[in-house]
């Protein structure tokens, strides 16, 4: 490198500056800023005199009409820097010199190489070479110009189709899917779930009808499409003498259960998913996955594919496959000469509503036993919790309803045969020692008899939630000794794992049953799909229920209104009840209200993305 000296234009850090001193180290001076430096941490440009930088036009210029005949003269040769001013720009001074420094910079035309002797030489780049980086630079340039467009529109809230494709990168980060977005942190919005849905809707990307909660939570919020195998072969008993009802919600599309009578015997029928669904087949394999269907108030994910609920839900056809468990209650409500086997049968759908009206008479029987069997559970403790749970449907128009649950005596009566079931089942499959999941649940440490709405709300928090193990043991929640889930095969997982462990032990046809480290690892991989379908139901409720308040407020022109039951106090907060709307809002209150009083209270806010609603008391 020739000698520095004052007054030489240098580039340091890819800035110019003006050497000022030299002496062991050199000083320099860019913009009035002073630093000291090595020699080798700068590039001498100009041996000057130059005063000061703001002499020179610094920005990168234009490419001189030299430029050409330069880069053809230059295409088998490397020359200096003062050389390369010469060409260019016809001669060689401070301006010249770093005008010329810029053009090697961009490295566009012009590469900067060390020969052998390790002096600095600068070399054209050949002519293909250019055009190419030409074209890349062009595109990148498309490229900013239209992604500040993108951010300009997104900022004005005025969004174009073409837009939508890079927006899902936002939609990704609002479902849960992905943890950042360019988007969001290049226009200062926090980078979370909750923020990416609100741009969404403000967008309008995303109606808020939309529903991100199955998406957040993992599901795959397809049906499964796959094909259906023929059914196995299977000797049946032939039940179709006895009259089987199917009892459901009306509407209900998916009917896997039914009881009948044969004297003081009660039978009841399970859809024979088992059927078409072998361990370890690309269904059961899909529907582990999925752990249970997932019930949204505008739709229902399937756990197997809606086909097969076609083929094998009872009372669909004039008969229908079942798995069939009998046995009798006795008048202690204790379960006896049990009975399973696979069978056909003749089923009728009716409705609660219907058999409410019979329940009395057609039904009576049906009544009788299973109140001997509640009675039994009362007496062994069950936790009969009663909060409220609501039923939400949205209609064709968009027309959002929410209604409570009725406990009827048809329900009961139901709820009674299906748990007798499951409890028949564990029995013959510890008598047998057939590993199935038992499901299970600890005692809490006081066992209480609830009377009041605070009382039940409190009792629940007591609880653990229930487990399941191969083990079979008590169930405190229910009030039985032993217990499997047995009568939703087409839309539970675990279900579907005990028809298919009962049918290893009942036919030759039905393989082999599984080890207990193969059922510990498929109660594993269930559960997990099982426990987010659940959150992906709460929190699809949730949403719905703020979409109503929201959608009566636009209706009616006031804020929604109604009762609610105060239920817990801490340090800070109330804890309400809603039972219009099964929801548990907390407040804070102005003054202290007595458990299980009943208030009016007004929503004062509604945050469909954060899933949240103010409530104020109105009177007490």
């Amino acid at each position: 490198m020739p000698k520095i000296k004052t007054g030489a234009l240098v580039y340091y850090k890819s800035k110019a500056a003006v050497v000022s001193g030299v002496s062991d180290k050199i000083d320099i001076i860019f913009f009035k800023s002073k630093k000291r430096v090595r020699d080798k941490d700068i590039k001498l440009l100009h041996p000057g005199p130059l005063k000061d930088v703001s002499d020179l036009k610094l920005e990168c210029p234009e490419a001189p009409d030299t430029l050409d005949e330069t880069l053809a003269l230059l295409e088998d040769e490397a020359v200096s820097l003062s050389d390369l001013a010469e060409f260019l720009y016809g001669e060689y001074t401070p301006q010249s010199a770093w005008s010329s420094w810029m053009l090697v910079v961009d490295d566009l035309y012009f590469e900067h190489i060390t020969d052998e002797q390790g002096k600095d030489l600068i070399k054209a780049r050949p002519l293909d070479s250019i055009q190419a980086e030409k074209q890349k630079r062009a595109a990148r340039r498309e490229q900013k110009e239209a992604w500040d467009s993108l951010l300009e529109r997104i900022k004005s809230g005025n969004i174009e189709k073409q837009d939508y494709t890079q927006l899902t990168e936002v939609e990704q980060l609002a479902c849960g899917e992905r943890e950042n977005s360019r988007i969001l942190k290049t226009l200062g919005i926090a980078e979370t779930s909750e923020a990416a849905h609100a741009l969404l809707l403000k967008l309008g990307y995303w109606q808020e009808e939309y529903n991100p909660w199955p998406r957040r939570m993992g599901i795959n919020i397809n049906d499964p499409q796959m094909s259906i195998p023929e059914p196995l072969e299977t000797e049946r008993r032939d039940l179709q003498h006895l009259q089987a009802w199917a009892i459901d919600d009306v509407g209900n599309q998916d009917p896997d259960d039914a009881i009948s009578l044969d004297g003081e015997r009660l039978w009841v029928h399970i859809a024979d998913v088992s059927s078409l669904v072998s361990a370890d087949s690309d269904l059961d394999i899909e529907a582990r996955s999925r752990g249970a269907n997932v019930y949204l108030p505008e739709r229902t994910i399937h756990m197997l594919p809606p086909a097969i609920t076609q083929q094998l839900g009872l009372g669909l056809h004039e008969t229908s496959p079942a798995l069939s468990v009998g046995f009798k209650i006795t008048e202690t409500g204790e379960l006896e000469d049990i009975e399973v086997c696979f069978s056909t049968v003749k089923v009728t759908r009716t409705s609660y509503d219907a058999v409410d009206k019979e329940l009395d008479s057609k039904f009576a029987d049906f009544k009788a036993l299973s109140e001997r069997y509640y009675q039994r559970r009362l007496k062994n403790n069950a936790a009969m919790l009663e909060l409220p749970e609501v039923n939400i449907r949205i209609a064709k128009d968009g027309e959002i309803s929410i209604k409570p649950y009725t406990r009827s005596g048809s329900r009961q009566l139901v709820t009674e045969a299906m748990l007798a079931a499951g409890e028949a089942i564990a029995l013959f499959a510890t008598e047998n020692q057939i590993a199935i999941p038992y499901a299970q649940q600890p005692e809490p440490e006081e066992i209480q008899h609830p009377e009041k709405l605070s009382e039940h709300y409190a009792y629940r928090r007591c609880f653990k939630a229930s487990r399941h193990s191969t083990v079979a043991e008590p169930h405190f929640g229910l009030g039985l000794p032993c217990y499997t889930r047995v009568t939703s095969p087409m839309r539970r997982y675990l279900d579907l794992l005990v028809h298919q462990q009962l049918r290893a032990f009942l036919t030759e046809q039905g393989g082999k049953k599984l080890a207990h480290e193969e059922l510990i690892e498929r109660i594993g991989l269930a559960e997990e799909g099982s426990l987010a379908a659940r959150k992906a139901e709460r929190h699809s409720m949730q949403h719905w229920t703020l979409l109503y308040l929201q959608q009566q407020q636009q209706k009616n022109g006031t804020a929604w209104q109604g009762d609610a039951v105060v239920v817990f106090h801490d340090e800070r907060k109330t804890t309400l009840i809603l039972p219009e709307l099964a929801l548990e809002p907390k407040i804070r209150l102005q003054k202290h209200l007595a458990l299980d009083q009943t208030v009016t209270v007004e929503a004062t806010g509604i945050n469909i993305t954060d899933l949240w609603a103010g409530f104020r008391v109105l009177n007490s």
